[in-house]
Formats: C-alpha cells, structure tokens, sequence
C-alpha cells in the first residue's frame, strides 16, 4: 500500500520519515503546539523519532494516516495533519492537524486540512470513501474551532468530561463533516469564484 502524496498550491503533504525527528521534536516540543494535546511537551528527540513509527505503523494497519506539511518552495517541515482513526467499516474517520507558531494565521492548516477532506471524501484514501470527519477541540481552542468551521465543519455540541489527559477532564467540542454537506460548500464556492 503506497503512501499517498497531495499537493495544494503552497503545500506538499507526504510521509514522515526518520529524517523528520528533528523538524518534529521542535514542533512537539513547543509549549503553545502542544497546549491543547493529550501530551507534554517533547524532551528527547526519540520522543518524535518514536512518534514517527507510531504515525507509519498506523497507516500500515490500515487505522489512520499522519501527513507531514511541507512548504513546497523549501521542503521544509511545518506542521503534520491527518486522520487520527478512521473506519473503513463505519465510513469515518476522526481529524487531527498541528503547525509551528510561526506559521499560524497564514491559511496553511485550513489549506491542508481541505485537501486531506477533499482526499478522504473523494475516496482516494486506503480507507475508501469517507461519509463522516469528526473534529474534537477542547473548550478554548478557538483557532481550531475557527479552522473547522472554515472548512464546512458544523459544532454538534460538547461532549462534558471525555477527555482526560495532563491529569484533568476536559470536555470536548464535538464538530462534523458530512460528504454531502462538503460537496455542496464546494459548489457554492466554485459558482461565485467564477
């Protein structure tokens, strides 16, 4: 099973290799990256060499895929996106997508995060045709919430106390993406961009 390269206009979206450690350990080892996660700060560069192999093992058995997000112009590693579980079975998958500070407030995750939901709702993915992308934000995570809604993604509610991690709850915002719901916002936007 090939790995899966996408493009957009300023983006190539590829697999994370071993070569990656470093660019990975600096952004999984920035406090702000990782405010949100259900981790801590990075410390060791194994941390993302091992991240890495969990990321590739993953894709491997079929249960998720992690893209790196390269600037085409450079190569350059700035962030990673991708669908943390899917199920080929239920026809859903569950988003997940990060960048180094420097880069925020350019377009580049809402950029990526679209060509990975045009990828999985036009079935060409491993995992087949996708009907349904599940966003999770904890409360405050208002960049994400604003990423999501720019794509098409509807919030569906908080789910109180489902997340647990640096030893407290968190409740989670709950946002989904239906394929049919995409394939109309892209319409509209095709028919007043021309």
């Amino acid at each position: 099973m090939l790995f899966p390269t996408l493009e957009t206009n300023r983006l190539r979206l590829d697999q994370l290799s071993k070569e990656d450690s470093n660019s990975l350990f600096e952004l999984f080892s920035d406090n702000s990256v990782v405010e949100y996660y259900d981790l801590e700060a990075f410390t060791e560069l194994s941390q993302a060499s091992h991240l890495i192999e969990f990321f590739n093992a993953r894709f491997k058995e079929n249960s998720g895929i992690r893209w790196a997000i390269r600037l085409k112009e450079t190569d350059q590693l700035i962030g990673t996106c991708g669908f943390n579980t899917w199920s080929p079975k239920m026809k859903n998958a569950v988003i997940g997508y990060d960048l180094l500070p420097k880069y925020w407030g350019k377009g580049f995750s809402t950029e990526a995060v679209h060509r990975i939901v045009k990828a999985a709702f036009s079935g060409d993915l491993s995992c087949g045709k996708l009907n349904r992308i599940q966003g999770d934000t904890v409360l405050g995570n208002s960049a994400s919430e604003s990423l999501l809604l720019k794509v098409g993604f509807k919030e569906e509610g908080i789910r109180r106390q489902s997340g647990y991690w640096k030893n407290q709850f968190h409740d989670l915002k709950c946002f989904g993406l239906i394929q049919s719901e995409y394939s109309e916002i892209r319409q509209v936007r095709i028919i007043t961009n021309s």
